[in-house]
């Protein structure tokens, strides 16, 4: 079996001190294997959110390791966290999140401006951009503003942003949570294609347990713990 591509090893975090603090992660261990693609599930307040802030890089743990390929990632310098977050993780949220004065095809481009595409012309960055859009379908709404897309097709432009930098990791924290059931499944489908066909790792977080079926593996929160970690259950 393939060697862990991220790993959390003995991880906990505390929100808060003394009487006031919050024990939001108690102590975990995660593998998650190239090409995986991993719901993570439980209730509000389980943990599943902390935990995927700290796959993110976007906070850290109090104590325990988090590693890549081996590598603990707190042990790198500012710079390059910054590049591994840019260059290898792509994100996806419930939010879209997308800037409303700017084109879809502006929208995309951005993340290259911050990475190590950063080097690319304007008309590089453009054209890589436009593939993205095309990859999710919106091949020709390149000049559309938020206010000119539904809700299914900001999510499809917040796919293409977390896509151009060509990452080996997509994070999706409730990528469905603002879209009707019907275009919540397009979108699923489409991150499964993205999976299957490009073999990028994807884990997701949701609380929908319909949702998670698109997904190959559950690992369910509770109190700050893992309490189950299983293939999904057969149809």
């Amino acid at each position: 079996m393939n060697e862990p591509l991220i790993s959390l090893r003995g991880v906990t975090k505390v929100f808060g001190e003394g009487d006031a603090a919050v024990q939001a992660l108690r102590g975990i261990d995660l593998d998650i294997r190239p090409g995986e693609f991993v719901a993570i599930m439980g209730a509000s307040g389980s943990g599943k959110s902390t935990a995927m802030n700290i796959l993110g890089c976007l906070d850290v743990p109090t104590n325990g390791q988090y590693l890549m390929e081996g590598i603990p990632v707190g042990d790198l310098s500012p710079d390059v966290l910054a590049a591994l977050r840019n260059d290898r993780l792509g994100f996806v949220f419930q939010g879209f999140n997308l800037l409303p004065r700017t084109s879809a095809l502006a929208n995309v481009e951005l993340p290259l401006v911050y990475s190590q595409a950063a080097a690319m012309s304007g008309r590089e960055r453009a054209a890589r951009a436009r593939r993205a859009l095309a990859e999710v379908g919106l091949a020709g709404r390149e000049g559309a503003h938020q206010n000119q897309l539904s809700g299914g097709q900001q999510q499809r432009v917040a796919i293409a942003r977390a896509l151009v930098n060509e990452p080996e990791v997509l994070l999706a924290d409730e990528p469905t949570g603002n879209l009707d059931s019907h275009t919540g499944s397009e979108i699923m489908a489409l991150l499964g294609a993205l999976n299957r066909e490009r073999g990028i790792t994807i884990v997701m977080v949701t609380h929908d347990l319909e949702i998670a079926q698109h997904a190959g593996r559950h690992v369910v929160f509770r109190d700050g713990l893992i309490v189950s970690d299983q293939p999904r259950a057969a149809a």
